[in-house]
């Protein structure tokens, strides 16, 4: 990834997250609804205090990323969070959605990470 496609797509998703944050904050109930019953089920709080804990975390995964501080860590936390995302929401309209944001967490995990594991040929 070359450095503007890396700054424009870390910009991008940091305003998802933070704006995911803030929308989850202002109804968390209806963002729980997202949440298979299985998943919900295992929760150890109440569903809307599981979601305003995730709205904290959307948003300081996207704070990081707009500040480009320890961006590997909240690549990592991004990708971690939208592999759970599609694993307790299951396949519905917008699972779609959530695979991309996963492949650019992704991205920019591998672009970000103070070691390289991936060699450039």
């Amino acid at each position: 990834m070359n450095k503007a496609g890396f700054h424009i797509v870390r910009v991008g998703i940091a305003i998802t997250f933070l704006w995911i944050g803030v929308l989850i904050f202002r109804d968390p109930e209806a963002w729980g609804s997202y949440l298979q019953p299985w998943a919900a089920g295992i929760l150890p709080m109440p569903l809307a205090e599981a979601m305003v804990g995730t709205a904290f975390l959307d948003i300081a995964i996207g704070g990081l990323l707009l500040v480009d501080y320890l961006t590997w860590v909240a690549a990592a936390l991004a990708s971690t969070h939208l592999i759970i995302i599609l694993v307790t929401s299951g396949i519905t309209d917008i699972t779609v959605r959530d695979i991309g944001l996963l492949a650019a967490t992704l991205a920019l995990l591998v672009e970000s990470l103070p070691f390289q594991i991936f060699k450039n040929k």
